[in-house]
């Protein structure tokens, strides 16, 4: 049982490892948490609903996780295939494509939710 707790402590804290490097390496990464502070503090200024502030933290979390996706897709392609291929260079853009639509994807739910509040 206590090597189990052993195991479990040591993945949660290699995870926020994980998200600490995120934050420290990651310019985009810093882009899309300055841009959720802002989202969810307008929210509350607005007084949005609590259904309203689900789908938006949703579509936040979407949004980080794609980036967290792409950057291990980008340092995996880089180990693996560390001079030029086009193979390598598929798999980084649509990663980098997927991260995209997940934030156009976040960016449309943000309109649709706020817009009414201001109009």
């Amino acid at each position: 049982m206590i090597n189990r707790v052993k195991k479990h402590t040591i993945s949660f804290k290699n995870a926020f490892a994980g998200i600490c490097w995120a934050f420290r390496t990651q310019p985009n990464f810093i882009v899309h948490f300055t841009a959720t502070a802002t989202v969810l503090i307008l929210a509350a200024i607005l007084g949005l609903s609590a259904l309203e502030i689900t789908v938006l933290v949703v579509a936040i979390v979407l949004v980080m996780v794609a980036e967290m996706i792409n950057t291990a897709i980008e340092a995996t392609t880089d180990l693996l295939s560390p001079k030029f291929s086009q193979a390598a260079k598929i798999a980084k853009d649509v990663s980098a494509g997927m991260v995209l639509m997940a934030s156009i994807g976040a960016v449309i739910l943000g309109i649709l939710i706020f817009v009414p509040y201001f109009f």
